[in-house]
């Protein structure tokens, strides 16, 4: 009788894992689909640009439009002010920031009206416009996104050891995705879209090499640092600079 119940608990264990297989393999196929989508596991194409000295592109970042369900407002802005950053760090752009320019003008008026000190060198109609605005809507957000892996070490022993770190591993995977746009400013056209997606199941790799390297999470990411969810995210951001940078045309880089 123990015999047949060890036997009986192997058969399960082998055909649990069986089918682990037979969903990471189907997820496998269904992540070809709706490209271009950055895959982050195996770290494939999400290096950082090479080092660029020549013309820049000048642009503004839009605010993020959040639409997916478990993304608020500020997980909007921490993106936003992550793809700032890192488009101004690629070197390729001059980026116009609206989001402080009331504090601009507010600097300005103060200098014409001579109420303030050592405000001599504030000129005032010198406010660059950008020939290109960058949109992006946050579509997907999931910091787990297959349920996590609660409960798989609960109750026996199928959850433990090699089967269970297979099956927490299946479950516990970030995933999130952008839509990008690069829109002239002159003729409202939208000039290139893409998607670009990261997904992580753990924190391993190479990725945050390159401009990403020694950045912080934007403002309210911080509770994903040290998750597979905080490379999912910069992966993410990685991949929208780098289509950005190679999307432009020629002519808009001449500042």
């Amino acid at each position: 009788m123990v015999a047949c119940t060890k036997l009986s608990n192997k058969f399960i264990a082998v055909f649990l894992v069986l089918i682990a297989g037979s969903l990471l393999s189907g997820c496998a196929s269904l992540e070809t689909l709706g490209q271009p989508t950055a895959h982050v596991d195996n770290n494939a194409g999400t290096q950082a640009l090479p080092p660029y000295n020549g013309p820049k592109a000048r642009i503004a970042v839009a605010d993020f439009d959040v639409k997916a369900a478990k993304a608020g407002g500020e997980i909007g802005s921490g993106l936003r002010e992550m793809l700032v950053t890192a488009l101004v760090n690629s070197h390729r752009f001059r980026v116009v920031e609206r989001q402080a320019l009331s504090a601009v003008m507010k600097e300005q008026e103060l200098a014409v009206s001579g109420a303030a000190a050592g405000t001599s060198q504030v000129r005032t109609g010198a406010i660059k416009t950008a020939d290109l605005i960058i949109t992006a809507a946050v579509t997907e957000f999931e910091p787990q996104a297959s349920g996590g892996g609660a409960g798989l070490g609960a109750g026996g022993g199928i959850g433990k050891g090699i089967l269970g770190g297979l099956l927490r591993g299946a479950l516990n995977k970030a995933h999130m995705a952008l839509d990008i746009r690069i829109i002239d400013t002159s003729t409202s056209e939208v000039l290139a879209a893409t998607r670009v997606e990261g997904q992580a199941s753990d924190m391993s790799g190479s990725i945050m090499a390159g401009f990403l390297g020694s950045w912080g999470l934007g403002g309210g990411l911080s509770m994903y640092k040290n998750t597979p969810m905080e490379k999912a995210i910069r992966v993410c951001i990685i991949q929208a600079v780098n289509y950005i940078s190679q999307s432009i045309p020629p002519s808009y880089y001449k500042y």
